[in-house]
């Protein structure tokens, strides 16, 4: 597995696992508009995981080449999709560096599902 990405300074180095950056991301996804829940991250696994903030993403990456993540989302059905995946790609990477200080090099936003909401 890849360490985890960490930043240096002359008082020592900080370390920040994949994980809480997943849930950093999970959090941001659970508020943001439009999206009714998380995907599976492999087909065939449709089991809740442990940690349901973290369910859909993956984490990857460097501090030195920044941090590359992937959502899986489901969106509200009527809306345009486009636009929901777009200000959720900004939205995390703007969390994820106000909140960690890491550079983040890529954010996919892959929509697998679309669904009407239960509100």
């Amino acid at each position: 597995m890849e360490a985890a990405p960490s930043l240096s300074s002359p008082l020592g180095r900080i370390s920040i696992s994949h994980e809480a950056v997943a849930h950093i991301v999970g959090r941001v996804a659970a508020e943001a508009y439009g999206v009714v829940g998380m995907a599976a991250r492999g087909p065939g696994r449709r089991l809740l995981s442990r940690d349901r903030l973290r369910q859909g993403i993956t984490v990857g990456g460097s501090a030195e080449e920044g941090v590359t993540i992937e959502l899986r989302v489901v969106v509200e059905y009527g809306l345009n999709l486009a636009q929901v995946a777009s200000t959720l790609r900004n939205r995390v990477r703007y969390e994820v560096e106000r909140l960690t200080g890491l550079p983040v090099a890529e954010v996919d936003v892959r929509i697998e599902d679309v669904k009407k909401s239960s509100a």
